[in-house]
């Protein structure tokens, strides 16, 4: 028979479902006294962002032409991948995806890392090919594409932060970061996929709070086995299911439920949907370029993700309140 010592102990997936087991979530310092600008810095000129290139640019974009030299295997994780050097000597960390778009997690960081970094989240430069050309000891031969993400100097790992214990827990950056990714349907809201670099892109070293390995998303929530980047059920999947008091439930079935289960209020989420709400259309189009999905099926997403979005913006309040994100979308005609 079970005690409730030997349930805490059990393995990390109990964890999930038995709240007296679930992580602790808390500041790790007052919120006056946490650097706002090293988890989010409010853009001022968000409706000129690039979301096609990203805060990267163009410059730092992987070149479709090159022949890329093998460097390592990817030795885990749930697609293949590989580390490949180019002729400028720059290595690249490729999340391939050799059944196409759908399904594959390469495409989907892509447009979640261009939304995060527009809306003022910080995130390394990464980029989307379809195929390259790699060289390795069978010779020079195409390979299947997918995110290109690039090792530069001016950002250095220094391990891994918590989503339980960090100096912005409670604030709205952080909540509305959680609401964003809930709307993508992220189900990986795992510490291990969270990277805390310094930054030494202009001035003084800074922390940054980075969330990356965002491909698990555009499909439902779950723990094992969920179905991502997928149109058709993400078209479906509900997004909030209701207000239980002051708080915001969520229809989500992903890793550590105890980050949203009464946390989120009503103003989080009108915080999160008004900041998103700031994108033009082609703003979002141009997101989903960026990871290489054709017009026709990023439509579907996008729309799916403006109803959300109106969603946020009125969760709470009385039907008539106007939605920022309400204009229909205009329609994409494929030749």
């Amino acid at each position: 028979m079970w005690n409730r010592m030997t349930l805490c102990v059990a393995p990390a997936v109990f964890a999930v479902y038995i709240p007296m087991c679930a992580p602790h979530v808390a500041p790790t310092v007052q919120p006056w006294d946490a650097h706002m600008t090293q988890l989010w810095d409010k853009p001022a000129d968000l409706e000129t962002r690039d979301l096609y290139y990203g805060p990267w640019g163009p410059e730092r974009a992987p070149d479709p032409h090159a022949a890329y030299t093998f460097v390592a295997r990817k030795q885990n994780g749930t697609n293949p991948g590989v580390t490949v050097a180019d002729p400028q000597g720059r290595v690249w960390h490729v999340k391939q995806a050799p059944h196409g778009n759908q399904g594959a997690e390469g495409p989907v960081e892509v447009v979640l890392s261009r939304v995060l970094s527009a809306v003022g989240y910080h995130q390394p430069p990464v980029y989307f090919l379809p195929s390259f050309t790699m060289t390795d000891a069978a010779g020079t031969h195409e390979e299947p594409g997918g995110r290109f993400r690039l090792d530069l100097k001016s950002l250095t790992k220094r391990g891994e932060w918590s989503w339980q214990q960090n100096p912005f827990v409670g604030t709205k950056p952080y909540q509305g970061l959680l609401v964003i990714l809930t709307m993508f349907d992220s189900s990986d809201l795992k510490n291990v996929n969270n990277t805390l670099y310094e930054a030494t892109t202009s001035g003084d070293p800074e922390l940054w709070y980075v969330v990356r390995d965002l491909g698990t998303a555009l499909g439902e929530t779950g723990r094992l086995a969920q179905k991502r980047s997928d149109p058709d059920i993400f078209e479906r999947y509900g997004f909030i299911t209701g207000v239980n008091g002051a708080f915001v439930e969520f229809n989500y079935d992903g890793w550590h439920q105890e980050l949203l289960r009464r946390r989120i209020t009503p103003e989080d989420v009108h915080w999160a949907s008004d900041l998103l709400a700031g994108l033009s259309y082609q703003q979002w189009t141009d997101a989903f370029r960026a990871g290489g999905y054709d017009p026709i099926m990023a439509e579907r997403y996008i729309r799916r993700l403006l109803a959300k979005i109106a969603d946020g913006e009125r969760v709470g309040l009385p039907p008539s309140r106007p939605s920022r994100s309400g204009v229909a979308a205009p329609q994409v005609h494929v030749r």
